[in-house]
C-alpha cells in the first residue's frame, strides 16, 4: 500500500512542475470526477484562482531554470480535482467495477488497490496519446479524494515508473 501511495504522491509532485490545462467537455477526467460525485454523493472543489496562477508561475520558472526541471515543465497538461472533508461511504467493489467499465475501452489499468483497514482506494490508469502518455490517478479514502490527470512524455514517464520517488 505504501508503494502505491508513493506512486500517487510522486505523480502529484510532477504536477507541481506542469502548467494546468483547461477542462474539456467529453473528457475522461471530467467523467471520472462526475462519476465519483454521483456514486458517493460528494462535490469536488476546484483550485482557487491564485493556486492556478501559482502553478503556472512554477511551470514558467522551471522552464527558465532549465535542465531536468525544464523537461518536467514541458511534460504537458495537468488536471486536478480535490474532494476534501466529505464522506466516501459505499460499495468499494461496485465503484471499482463502474470505474473500470467506464475506462476499459481507452485506458490501461496500471495499479488498483483497496486497503481493507481504512478503505483507501488507489487507481492508476495509463494510455498512449501520440508521442506522450496520459496518466490518470484516483485516490479516495474515508474523508478525502483526489483525481489527477497528467500528460507526460515517454522521457518523463520512464523514470517515474522505474522509481517513483526519484523520478518525481
Amino acid at each position: 500500500m505504501k508503494r502505491t501511495t508513493s506512486i500517487a504522491a510522486s505523480l502529484l509532485l510532477v504536477l507541481l512542475f506542469s502548467s494546468p490545462a483547461l477542462y474539456a467537455k467529453g473528457d475522461d477526467f471530467n467523467s471520472v470526477v462526475k462519476m465519483i460525485e454521483e456514486f458517493y454523493n460528494v462535490k469536488h472543489q476546484g483550485l482557487p484562482f491564485l493556486a492556478k496562477a501559482g502553478l503556472k508561475v512554477v511551470g514558467v520558472g522551471a522552464k527558465i531554470k532549465g535542465g531536468s526541471a525544464r523537461h518536467l515543465a514541458e511534460a504537458g497538461s495537468v488536471k486536478l480535482a480535490v474532494f476534501e472533508d466529505q464522506e466516501f461511504n459505499g460499495d468499494f467493489v461496485k465503484f471499482r467495477r463502474i470505474l473500470n467499465d467506464a475506462l476499459n475501452q481507452t485506458w490501461m489499468p496500471l495499479v488498483q488497490t483497496l486497503s481493507a483497514g481504512n478503505g483507501e482506494q488507489t487507481y492508476i490508469f495509463l494510455r498512449e496519446k501520440g508521442d506522450k502518455f496520459n496518466v490518470l490517478v484516483v485516490t479516495i479514502d474515508q474523508r478525502d479524494g483526489t483525481v489527477v490527470q497528467a500528460t507526460l512524455s515517454s522521457r518523463n514517464l520512464a523514470p517515474l515508473l522505474k522509481d517513483p520517488e526519484e523520478g518525481a
